[in-house]
């Protein structure tokens, strides 16, 4: 028993440590090469925050552990909201672009509801994993176009363009000038994060069998809270220096990017099925409290668009509440 959670906090580290490492030499890469800021951010930090969920659902994935796949990223997506961003508000009220509010938040609820009627015959095929992978790619593409748009609207203006959230995540972490150190970095981020999710499967599942408890708990609670560690850094640190776009934004599209990409990652390895059904196996609770966590935010922020104190109580409330559901169920 020890030693599986010795493993299970090794594996954690890893992830944690492998995902900042993917972030910072990807982005300072991308730097290098002269790509868009917009672009950097749509991709290598949404993918380098959501890196532990898509190594662990596909890992799980593979070794036929379909209930953490999706548990997995069901958890990560309520912790996300509840648990971060209520740890986030809760220290510093977060205030975000009219956007986030009236854009990101409801596609985030969109999707959210895609993927559970998707799930409505506790099967998920490989034809509609390619689809939500699809999704992601379009999401991408959107926002590029959004971007470059209102980047053209502004020098027409003559407006001077202000730094994005991943400049000023450069400023932070520092630029590194050296090619050879930013591929370095980025492969040994892929290494922490693959390594970190295989152990981190390994120690779970044995914990599972030794406590008697079911995967479905393990992928929504263990599992979820670990791979949500990037996450957790990256917003708590934004709210703390009053980045406060990146901190809802990070979460907001990490969310997004756990259901196309991880799902549908998870689902084109192999078909994800779901154990006793949709809705006897209970999961379909668990799809209800993501949905309804994740439209919180939405009427929170609906008048001023900012996340209050008492607001970050109210969500850590109900993520504890969750948790208690959890662990009464088993």
């Amino acid at each position: 028993m020890l030693l599986q959670v010795i493993l299970l906090i090794v594996g954690f580290a890893l992830l944690y440590c492998g995902a900042e490492w993917l972030v910072k030499g990807s982005a300072n890469l991308a730097k290098s090469l002269g790509v868009s800021s917009v672009v950097i951010g749509l991709t290598v930090v949404a993918f380098g925050t959501s890196a532990p969920e898509l190594v662990v659902s596909v890992v799980a994935s593979i070794q036929n552990k379909s209930m953490i796949a999706v548990g997995n990223v069901v958890g990560s997506n309520i912790c996300n909201i509840a648990l971060i961003l209520g740890i986030a508000s809760f220290l510093i009220p977060i205030t975000a672009n009219r956007s986030v509010v009236r854009r990101d938040i409801p596609l985030m609820l969109a999707i959210s509801a895609l993927l559970f009627i998707l799930s409505l015959d506790s099967y998920i095929s490989r034809t509609e994993g390619v689809e939500l992978f699809t999704g992601v790619i379009l999401y991408t593409a959107y926002n590029y176009y959004l971007s470059a748009r209102d980047k053209r609207t502004a020098v027409r203006r003559g407006a001077t363009q202000t730094a994005g959230p991943l400049d000023t995540e450069l400023s932070e972490i520092g630029y590194i000038e050296s090619r050879f150190m930013q591929i370095f970095l980025i492969l040994l981020g892929i290494a922490g994060v693959v390594i970190g999710a295989r152990v981190m499967i390994y120690a779970a599942v044995v914990l599972m069998r030794n406590l008697g408890v079911s995967e479905k708990f393990v992928g929504l609670t263990i599992v979820a809270f670990g791979t949500s560690l990037p996450e957790l850094a990256t917003s708590v640190v934004a709210a703390l220096k009053k980045q406060m776009d990146i901190s809802i934004g990070n979460l907001v599209g990490s969310n997004v990017f756990n259901i196309l990409s991880v799902i549908g990652m998870a689902a084109i390895i192999r078909p994800v099925s779901i154990p006793g059904g949709f809705i006897k196996s209970g999961l379909v609770v668990d799809y209800v409290v993501m949905i309804l966590v994740s439209f919180l935010p939405l009427v929170m922020m609906w008048k001023d668009n900012t996340v209050k104190r008492r607001d970050g109580f109210i969500l850590l409330c109900c993520y504890f509440g969750y948790l208690s559901y959890l662990i009464h169920r088993g």
